[in-house]
């Protein structure tokens, strides 16, 4: 979105809740900066600049509104709209990636040079990438501050800081406030039970068709390690060195969901919300790739009826490509079988599981990449398939991202002998949430697609997916669900 200055006050001037993480409106008279649904009142026209992101506004010193809480705004659409490698390097940086890696080594993983991420990061989200990390664990901070019980101590860890002290200091830095006041002014919220587990708001940009997703996991659900139902989503994580219990559930309106965690371990904090957002695929801006696929006369209306459908993500990467490789040529029944016994043979026991139905962790690479598989069930060139995976994993040899893009990705997967184009397109569009993965030799894809119920060739669907770009692992979910999700 273009931050044209008489669109944006338009909007902060309505309080449409659809430019909600679009952009941020910073108020020149105050030094605050909000967001465009803040139910201050509204201030004048010549006194307010508009910025990104959230991060752009605090590097130009203003600092975040108590009422509207910016800090848990969706994620800013120029973030997500960007080119795809600063898309996909903001998606590393929420999962801790520039956290555990300095910054060229950070560009390294894209094929670029420090400068030129630096540059491009300039151009599409206005400020440089440890800027956007540094935002990101002040964001956290104050919501695990003003959202739960959590010791201000284990706020430092689970943000991402260093020490308490630093904590202290980014904080006075960005809202003129300690941890210690920004709680205070939080009492009267009722605060979660440590010993109960945590939760957190997660917010999105409406329209979120919840339903549509959830059903989509719970045909797919692991059993032992995910249960899932139309109130919501739980699982076994590994928490530290244990294990714990997640459970995700819509929130109280479309946009948001609840985040609860069972005995966490501090530092796994900021993981879990970066993952419970790719799984929910929570950054999505629905309006946008709505707008794109309606120009398709054959998408247009599926996307009437379900605007706010999603791409299911993954928790973790190589679980969802171990479920892909054992849905090869089974149904998606079969599949959930194989995969309840691969869980049952090698998956630890998740001793303390909130949850009756959820009794095991899924296994290791490591544990998949040595043990018998034709004892469960598979064909022996499947299970060399599934060795080679794990060992790739296991070995660092193969890393389940794609920085550079969704075809280096099918590359280097279709390199390992039984993974194919289908099986690498789909761990692309689940395991690393790649918005553009398509894979068009689908049986399922191909029907839905043909207008007169036939059967459209691979080749012919990719002609027809051109026009779906940069949208097609949506414009696929959307042909699944009419048909039956896959």
């Amino acid at each position: 979105m273009d931050l044209d200055t008489s669109r944006c006050y338009r909007a902060i001037s309505t309080r449409d809740r659809r430019f909600d993480g679009r952009f941020f409106t910073a108020v020149l008279t105050t030094g605050i900066y909000c967001r465009p649904v803040c139910p201050a009142r509204t201030p004048r026209a010549d006194n307010v600049r508009f910025y990104r992101s959230a991060a752009a506004a605090e590097e130009a010193g203003f600092r975040p509104c108590r009422r509207c809480r910016p800090e848990a705004a969706p994620g800013s659409p120029a973030w997500i709209g960007s080119p795809a490698l600063v898309a996909r390097a903001l998606r590393l940086i929420a999962d801790g990636g520039l956290d555990r890696a300095d910054l060229p080594a950070f560009a390294e993983r894209f094929g670029v040079g420090e400068r030129q991420l630096t540059r491009l990061f300039a151009t599409h989200v206005g400020v440089a990438p440890g800027a956007v990390a540094r935002s990101h664990r002040s964001a956290l901070a104050q919501r695990l501050l003003a959202d739960t019980a959590l010791p201000v101590s284990q706020v430092a860890i689970a943000a991402g800081y260093e020490s308490l002290r630093q904590l202290n200091h980014d904080l006075r830095r960005r809202t003129g406030q300690t941890p210690t006041s920004l709680r205070a002014r939080s009492r009267g919220r009722a605060a979660p039970d440590p010993g109960k587990g945590l939760t957190l708001r997660l917010a999105c940009r409406p329209p979120f068709d919840v339903t549509s997703l959830l059903r989509f996991l719970a045909l797919r659900a692991i059993p032992g390690v995910e249960a899932v139902s139309d109130a919501g989503y739980w699982r076994t994580v590994r928490s530290g060195d244990s294990a714990a219990t997640i459970g995700i559930r819509p929130g109280d309106d479309d946009a948001s969901v609840m985040l609860t965690v069972d005995a966490p371990a501090p530092e796994a904090l900021a993981g879990f919300v970066a993952r419970a957002r790719c799984l929910f695929d929570l950054d999505a801006d629905p309006l946008a790739i709505s707008a794109h696929l309606r120009s398709s006369p054959q998408l247009a209306p599926l996307v009437a009826r379900r605007p706010g459908l999603r791409v299911p993500g993954a928790w973790d990467p190589f679980e969802v490509a171990v479920r892909i490789v054992l849905g090869q040529q089974v149904t998606v029944r079969g599949a959930t079988t194989l995969a309840g016994r691969l869980v049952a043979l090698l998956g630890e026991r998740a001793s303390g599981a909130a949850c009756g139905a959820l009794t095991h962790l899924f296994p290791l690479p490591e544990a998949v990449a040595r043990a018998d598989l034709v004892r469960i069930g598979l064909p022996r060139a499947r299970a060399r398939t599934l060795h080679r995976l794990a060992g790739g994993v296991a070995s660092g040899e193969i890393e389940l991202v794609a920085p550079r893009g969704v075809d280096d990705l099918v590359t280097r997967l279709t390199a390992i002998p039984g993974i194919g184009d289908w099986t690498a397109q789909f761990i692309a569009l689940r395991a690393c949430g790649e918005p553009d993965a398509f894979p068009a030799g689908d049986l399922g894809l191909r029907r839905s697609a043909a207008a007169d119920g036939a059967l459209l060739s691979p080749a012919a669907l990719l002609r027809e997916s051109e026009a779906w770009r940069p949208w097609r692992a949506y414009a696929a979910i959307h042909l699944w669900t009419q048909g039956g999700a896959r």
